[in-house]
């Protein structure tokens, strides 16, 4: 349980898969992470069975961190206050319920998550995977990180530089600074997404959803749609809709353009512009809830208390009112955060680094993902033009699968830093391509 002292006889469990090629002997070894953190990434070798190149050359294997998924877990109790209040309203009153509410959170993950919860850091993990290494016989694996898999892969290089020897981090958060810079990003980035991306998509197909023959015009709507759901909530097969929640379903549509035209069917729908299509909505472990605390407060520390987070928020919500009055780390201010002190990525001493980046990422923007490539050292940066979904690298770019695996498979590191045109946005109706969703389904029926 805690690698900085081993003698205290406590331990965890930690869930692993392995995908292995069909026929012959695997070329490599590929660690990978789907992010959060906190995401569980058992499942993840299958969403790989579509790239052969990879799978038919390569040991794949999947890992569900300390904290999360199979693995031992920790929990909030179910408890989560993000989206509980909304954080438009800066009434004195509802101020209270949002900012008592991350103090609750806070309280809720590190009571219900014990002892385990202190030691949930990355520190911890990457020593996990360099345990998972050494069982399975390596003196070397390559690394294949999306977003939060992007910081766990750069500090697993940082503490074994001599271990990796491919490294890809896809969608970056800026690895070389702390949590609460990467989290800062995300008003801008959402409403970057939203604005260039979201509202002239829909506006083009305004003979399907009526929303308005401009983006402004769907901006507008959206508004009006939030207020009025503010003012008398919708319920629904899927659940009860306010203006939050309008906000969380446009939010998670914002990661992929495979996800716009379901989102702009329901947006339509709490809109009154279109007909009712009932479908069912998704859900997500508390595992990853109480995991994803625990590693961005436990960390890094947060600076600031309530005051900073009252102005921070006005001031991100009044520039990005779509996500920017949302404060994710909000309860590390409450965080009683043991001592942990990471070692700072660099670079030195570390394999050649390639990072794909796509221009209007919402979740992990560009501007992180530059910091983190200037300041680490032999990193090549893959710039994915006109693009905005977050996690490219299998998904369906061919330029950018090309060049992921001419290195991650033949060794071919790219000299100098280089871009890819990105994916076309697709009309509405359009077959949907491979996506981690795609890697659960191949887990259900192979009786995962």
């Amino acid at each position: 349980m805690d690698w900085n002292n081993r003698n205290n006889g406590k331990t965890i469990q930690i869930a692993v898969s392995r995908l292995q090629p069909k026929a012959g002997k695997a070329k490599s070894t590929v660690f990978t992470n789907p992010g959060g953190p906190g995401g569980a990434g058992l499942t993840m070798p299958l969403l790989y069975l579509g790239r052969p190149k990879l799978s038919e050359n390569a040991d794949i294997i999947g890992i569900d961190p300390r904290g999360t998924g199979a693995s031992s877990n920790v929990t909030c109790g179910n408890f989560q206050t993000l989206g509980s209040a909304d954080p438009r309203d800066r009434s004195r009153a509802n101020l209270d319920l949002v900012y008592g509410g991350m103090e609750l959170q806070a309280k809720f993950c590190q009571t219900r998550s014990g002892e385990l919860g202190k030691f949930i850091t990355t520190d911890q993990t990457v020593k996990d995977l360099d345990l998972l290494r050494q069982l399975l016989g390596k003196k070397k694996v390559s690394w294949l990180g999306y977003s939060g898999g992007s910081w766990m892969g750069a500090y697993y290089a940082t503490y074994f530089p001599k271990t990796l020897d491919k490294i890809v981090l896809d969608s970056n958060a800026d690895f070389s600074g702390p949590w609460q810079g990467v989290f800062d990003d995300w008003g801008m980035g959402f409403e970057r997404r939203f604005r260039v991306d979201f509202l002239p998509w829909v506006a083009k197909y305004d003979s399907v959803y009526h929303l308005g023959k401009s983006g402004e015009e769907v901006r507008q709507a959206y508004e009006r749609t939030r207020a009025q759901l503010n003012a008398q909530p919708v319920t629904r097969p899927e659940g009860t809709y306010d203006g939050v929640v309008l906000d969380f379903l446009l939010r998670a549509a914002l990661y992929s353009k495979e996800s716009f035209a379901d989102a702009a069917q329901t947006f339509a729908e709490l809109a009154g512009t279109a007909p009712a299509r009932l479908t069912a909505q998704a859900s997500y472990p508390d595992a990853s809830t109480g995991t994803l605390y625990s590693i961005l407060c436990n960390d890094t520390a947060f600076q600031g208390g309530r005051k900073y987070l009252e102005r921070d928020a006005v001031r991100d919500g009044e520039r990005w009112p779509l996500f920017g009055y949302y404060q994710i780390m909000g309860p590390c201010a409450y965080w009683d955060r043991p001592n942990v002190r990471l070692e700072r990525p660099t670079g030195r001493g570390v394999a050649p680094t390639l990072m794909v980046q796509s221009v209007r990422d919402p979740a992990t923007p560009l501007e992180g993902a530059q910091r983190a490539h200037r300041n680490f050292q032999n990193s090549v940066l893959l710039t994915v033009r006109d693009e905005g979904d977050h996690g490219i690298y299998g998904f369906g770019n061919e330029c950018v699968d090309d060049i992921v695996e001419r290195y991650l498979v033949d060794g071919v590191t790219p000299g100098k830093d280089l871009s890819c045109p990105g994916v076309p946005l697709p009309a509405p109706g359009a077959p949907k391509g491979t996506s981690l969703a795609t890697a659960q389904d191949y887990a259900t029926r192979l009786g995962w």
